[in-house]
């Protein structure tokens, strides 16, 4: 194996561990909830469902709720919504009118319990702390080009109470010779991934900026609401 050959694998399992952790965390790893009454009966456990609601804010924003996780969000209305075991996940649609390579934009929300902590990775592009009123997120990007490829990454995270709100924003842009591009039309496409990604990714952090802390309706107590006796 050449020092080349070499140097690509390491650059690919570099990026499929850092993608094996975000979807690890992603989907492995839900927030303990009470068991339910045939649970603690012995019977089989029926997987708990987040209970979450979207409603409309304007004309171009929708807001995401989520009683049971503790959080809201606004994003954009035309970003495709689906849940999560333990969150949400967002898909930004590409305009296919555009020349470009980008094949996805993603961003999930995950809500873990035990600390936050960043996958581990060996080249950050960017390192900071964000605000949001009395909170301050810790947030990291990353970028790569494996085989013509490019993906980036950026992450935010907010730990509250022994629970870490995890948010992640995915871009991966194929190969320009997947596509047969040249020339002028080349050139057009890389400065157009360039405006998709920073557009989405502008758009990631205002919905980042806009999370707030929920809680779950009161039950009532049930003495309250018991039958009355004949």
């Amino acid at each position: 194996m050449n020092k080349n050959t070499k140097n690509i694998v390491i650059a690919v399992v570099v990026i499929v561990v850092i993608g094996f952790a975000v979807w690890f965390i992603g989907r492995n790893t839900a927030p303990s909830m009470p068991a339910s009454d045939s649970d603690q009966a012995g019977n089989a456990a029926v997987p708990q469902v987040p209970v979450s609601e979207t409603t409309k804010v304007s004309g171009s924003l929708s807001k995401y709720q989520n009683s049971e996780l503790g959080f809201s969000v606004q994003y954009p209305t035309t970003w495709q919504k689906g849940e999560l075991a333990n969150g949400v996940q967002f898909i930004i649609p590409i305009d296919q009118t555009q020349v470009s390579t980008v094949n996805r934009l993603e961003i999930d929300i995950n809500v873990i319990p035990g600390k936050c902590s960043f996958p581990p990775v060996t080249t950050v592009e960017s390192r900071g702390t964000i605000d949001i009123d009395s909170s301050k997120l810790n947030t990291i990007s990353m970028s790569n080009t494996v085989q013509g490829r490019s993906y980036f990454n950026r992450m935010y995270s907010l730990e509250k109470a022994g629970i870490c709100y995890f948010f992640s924003f995915s871009y991966v842009a194929l190969s320009p010779d997947s596509k047969g591009l040249t020339g002028s039309n080349l050139t057009q496409a890389q400065n157009n991934n360039k405006a998709i990604k920073a557009t989405a990714d502008a758009a990631f952090t205002a919905m980042v900026k806009s999370f707030v802390f929920v809680t779950a309706p009161a039950g009532q107590e049930e003495t309250s609401v018991a039958p009355a006796k004949k």
